[in-house]
């Protein structure tokens, strides 16, 4: 069924308030209109639609992946065409509703974690979601406002990766370890050794580095254990259960202090990059344009 331009947009804000004021009474109260009205608003949204979009019983009021996919769509699309309005008005808009953010796990404790304190301060009316994971999301699909990401590349044209921060890893182990198996002086003789490998790598069993004439070496290794954890990858290293390489951030304390010893310091150091990856938008709103100017301008 082909719809107007007129009707395109019918039921998109009053479903929208109902799933931000959490029942069909509270929706009713924000709007000014009858409970009937909202329920008759949602009903011609799910027919022309197809699909079910909220779960409704007498206590409860939920979202169907499908009305949790629509909600992230239809929010965007909403707070789009406020903010063109506050430009083309000229008004200054205050940042506010939800901003929501992926990032890495040690990368947002470490680091995040402070510019977020300031951007909360600074911007009360915003309410910030973080997920924290080490894998890749959907930025689009998941109904992301800005995902961090430690790579320098966007796998979609239509997003824009915007270089945050470059760092590097260490391939480090425990004085222990090297004692009893013996240190490796290259690269190539890891194949010999036990390896903790991190499993959200693109390549897990592939470490690769820059060998002394500049050629680029690939090194097929087994990892003794796997894990999603880089937390649980130095722990085990300090331990003296194997090697492993992880971001500088995590290991100069144990480099320095000893406990760990850094393996193929002649060789350059693996460089990583952290990126800002956020939709291609015209009018992006402005909590996510100050959010984005804030973490460029902190961790820069």
């Amino acid at each position: 069924m082909v719809v107007s331009a007129t009707n395109l947009l019918d039921g998109m804000v009053i479903f929208t308030t109902v799933v931000e004021q959490g029942s069909f009474t509270n929706a009713a109260n924000a709007t000014g209109h009858s409970t009937s009205f909202i329920s008759k608003e949602i009903n011609k949204l799910e027919e022309r639609l197809g699909v079910r979009l909220l779960h409704r019983t007498t206590r409860t009021l939920s979202l169907t992946p499908e009305g949790e996919h629509y909600f992230q769509q239809t929010k965007q699309l909403i707070e789009s065409a406020q903010e063109l309005e506050q430009a083309i008005s000229g008004k200054q808009e205050e940042p506010k509703g939800t901003l929501k953010i992926s990032c890495p796990v040690n990368f947002g404790a470490s680091q995040l974690s402070p510019v977020l304190a300031k951007y909360m301060q600074l911007y009360p009316k915003v309410k910030v979601e973080v997920f924290a994971s080490d894998h890749r999301v959907d930025l689009i699909g998941d109904g992301y406002d800005v995902v961090l990401r430690s790579s320098a590349s966007a796998e979609d044209s239509s997003l824009i990766s915007r270089l945050v921060q470059r760092s590097c890893t260490r391939t480090v182990a425990s004085p222990q370890y090297l004692k009893q198996f013996g240190t490796p002086k290259h690269p190539s003789e890891l194949t010999r050794h036990k390896l903790l490998c991190y499993s959200n790598h693109k390549q897990p069993y592939v470490w690769s580095y820059i060998d002394s004439d500049g050629s680029l070496l690939k090194v097929d290794v087994t990892g003794v254990l796997t894990t999603n954890s880089p937390e649980m990858e130095l722990s085990l290293c300090l331990l003296g259960q194997g090697i492993c390489r992880l971001p500088e951030a995590l290991v100069m304390d144990g480099i320095n202090s000893g406990e760990l010893v850094e393996l193929f310091t002649d060789l350059p150091v693996h460089r990583i990059e952290m990126c800002l990856v956020y939709p291609s938008r015209k009018h992006m709103s402005t909590k996510v344009r100050r959010f984005i100017d804030l973490v460029v301008e902190e961790l820069r």
